[in-house]
């Protein structure tokens, strides 16, 4: 008798407990937006992050993923967060720099040597710091992922050491680092929005540009490039944002869905887009292009070549972050 007591009230207990987090789930709809198309990297990330979503809702919430950017660049998309008119966004790092200047450390040259690294700062206390400064400025950031590791490519020679940039005309992201960095190392640096790369490469306005291997392949500028040199110069990551107006309207169990759906897709885009290097790397080298690594040494030549322009951003993003990422990556590279 007892036993069947036991279970009659376990059974309401659980019934309960279900009605209980029903209510904890209101319909809603998620405009998540992103820039590149369905089949990239990015689409089948947003779309893992869509499935979880609905399933640890039990169908109450529901993305609706918009690539291609079809909801506008990435600036446009945080200035849509900020003020309540979408929901949820990818981009990149760098784009926010103009909204958290803390943003603008993800940037450093040479900052990481290997995605170990980058997981380790970016997942502890000092990526989840920079991440916390965006609530201020009206975004939730959930998680970093991965874009990554950028790499040089030209048309006018390979590039072996720190000499062999001088003159290259080299398109760089209209950013200010990037900018200073190329200009510094010798390259004639020439900003200049994406949309226009591939004409200016064609045309040889400019003569070469850096990207991860993946948007080299994907944009295919093996057709109108001839040297890729291995220099992983900047480890770029992208973050995945909720309006804080949206977020502050969720109940704690809707926060930790998309949490924890924002999670489970970041391990799964890291794997995918690091999977998808290596074949690009490879598909590039088929397709042509002539790839050189380059040596340690000669990435420390750069490295202390920049040391003006570390000496600008560690101004600019604060000594005290500076240092401590700095260290964060000191002991990570002691604790091999």
């Amino acid at each position: 008798m007892k036993l069947k007591q036991l279970v009659a009230a376990l059974g309401l207990a659980l019934v309960a407990a279900g009605a209980a987090q029903a209510q904890d789930f209101k319909p809603r709809m998620i405009r998540f937006g992103y820039g590149l198309n369905e089949q990239s990297n990015q689409g089948r990330a947003v779309k893992l992050f869509a499935q979880e979503v609905e399933r640890a809702s039990g169908g109450k919430m529901k993305v609706r993923a918009i690539g291609s950017a079809a909801l506008g660049s990435d600036v446009q998309m945080q200035q849509a967060l900020i003020g309540g008119a979408q929901e949820m966004m990818v981009g990149s790092t760098a784009t926010l720099v103009g909204i958290t200047k803390e943003m603008a450390i993800w940037d450093t040259p040479f900052l990481f040597n290997n995605t170990r690294e980058a997981d380790a700062v970016l997942d502890g206390p000092v990526g989840q710091k920079v991440m916390a400064k965006l609530h201020e400025k009206g975004l939730v950031g959930l998680v970093y992922w991965e874009n990554g590791f950028r790499n040089l490519t030209n048309n006018k020679q390979p590039v072996a050491k720190l000499e062999d940039l001088n003159g290259i005309k080299l398109r760089v992201m209209q950013n200010n680092v990037f900018l200073d960095s190329f200009k510094t190392l010798g390259a004639n640096a020439v900003p200049l929005p994406f949309s226009e790369l591939f004409t200016a490469l064609e045309t040889k306005a400019v003569d070469g540009q850096e990207n991860p291997y993946n948007t080299i392949l994907s944009s295919k500028f093996y057709e109108v490039q001839k040297y890729l040199t291995v220099t992983n110069h900047v480890y770029s990551p992208w973050i995945v944002l909720v309006s804080k107006k949206y977020w502050d309207g969720l109940s704690p169990a809707e926060r930790n869905v998309l949490l924890a759906a924002a999670k489970k897709s970041r391990d799964f885009e890291r794997k995918d887009t690091r999977e998808e290097a290596t074949k690009a790397l490879a598909e590039l080298k088929a397709k042509g292009m002539q790839i050189n690594e380059l040596s340690p040494a000669e990435a420390a030549r750069m490295r202390d070549r920049l040391t003006r322009v570390n000496a600008g951003l560690a101004s600019s993003v604060g000594m005290d972050l500076w240092n401590e990422v700095q260290a964060e990556v000191a002991k990570l590279r002691g604790s091999k």
